[in-house]
């Protein structure tokens, strides 16, 4: 491959403008020392562009009712302040879900502007828009569409403490999904939860399991930060594989190094 391609690919890469074939590309590169770990800008950074999902702007009307219906509400505080039952989750389009989440969300944040934080309604309110998160989130994995776990694993920033249902579907993403970008953002939306000891380990066995330089790479990093000494004895089979590149092999190494 031309070295003129070889640097499009790279521009590509850190402007978040990589397609999974490119990724795969540079990944058989870097395997092959014609391309550098630090030619590449910060992993944690990566691919922000299609984890940012658009939130619609909700028309005046919907907001006018949307607080008339919680006025109702607090005149009738002996019943709750939703009582509808979701269709069966079949026919309930999960990109339709994923636009009234983040619809609520934008209605939920204005309530709390302007309303007491220890309002009842609204933590039942922030309750159910918590719930349905997850579900869309859950079910968005399931897609085909990489893009479209993509905007399932960025939901997780939204949901404030996840459950354990949601760091077990994102650890299983890291684990199992076939598209690089999405096992990189799985491990970043992780990052918050190491502190949690089920997490750590499972993290920790995540090593062996990963055949990509990027995540690998992003692994160690992470176990550097996290200071998770259990993780030398899996970085150690990393390095005498000899499929790995040399360079990660060397950027386990310097990760290794603050372990030790």
């Amino acid at each position: 491959m031309e070295k003129n391609r070889i640097e499009e690919l790279v521009m590509k890469y850190n402007e978040g403008l990589a397609d999974p074939s490119e990724i795969k590309v540079l990944e058989k590169l870097i395997e092959e020392g014609r391309v550098e770990l630090t030619e590449l800008r910060e992993l944690a950074k990566f691919d922000e562009h299609l984890l940012e999902a658009k939130t619609p702007s909700p028309s005046l009307g919907l907001d006018d009712r949307f607080y008339a219906m919680l006025s109702q509400a607090k005149k009738r505080q002996h019943k709750p302040l939703f009582s509808f039952t979701l269709p069966p989750w079949s026919i309930f389009l999960p990109r339709f879900s994923f636009t009234v989440v983040l619809v609520i969300s934008g209605f939920l944040g204005g309530y709390w502007w302007h309303k007491p934080s220890n309002s009842s309604e609204v933590r039942e309110l922030s309750r159910q828009v918590g719930d349905l998160k997850e579900m869309v989130m859950l079910s968005l994995l399931e897609k085909e569409s990489a893009s479209d776990r993509l905007k399932a694993v960025s939901l997780t920033n939204e949901m404030g403490k996840a459950s354990q249902k949601v760091t077990a579907a994102l650890l299983q993403t890291l684990n199992q999904d076939d598209n690089v970008n999405v096992r990189l953002a799985a491990l970043d939306a992780l990052r918050p939860y190491v502190k949690d000891n089920q997490v750590r380990t499972e993290l920790v066995r995540s090593i062996s399991r990963q055949d990509s330089p990027l995540v690998q790479v992003a692994l160690a990093e992470l176990m550097a930060a996290m200071q998770e000494k259990k993780s030398v004895r899996e970085f150690d089979k990393l390095l005498k594989d000899k499929k790995t590149p040399e360079d990660v092999k060397n950027k386990i190494k310097e990760n290794i190094q603050v372990l030790i």
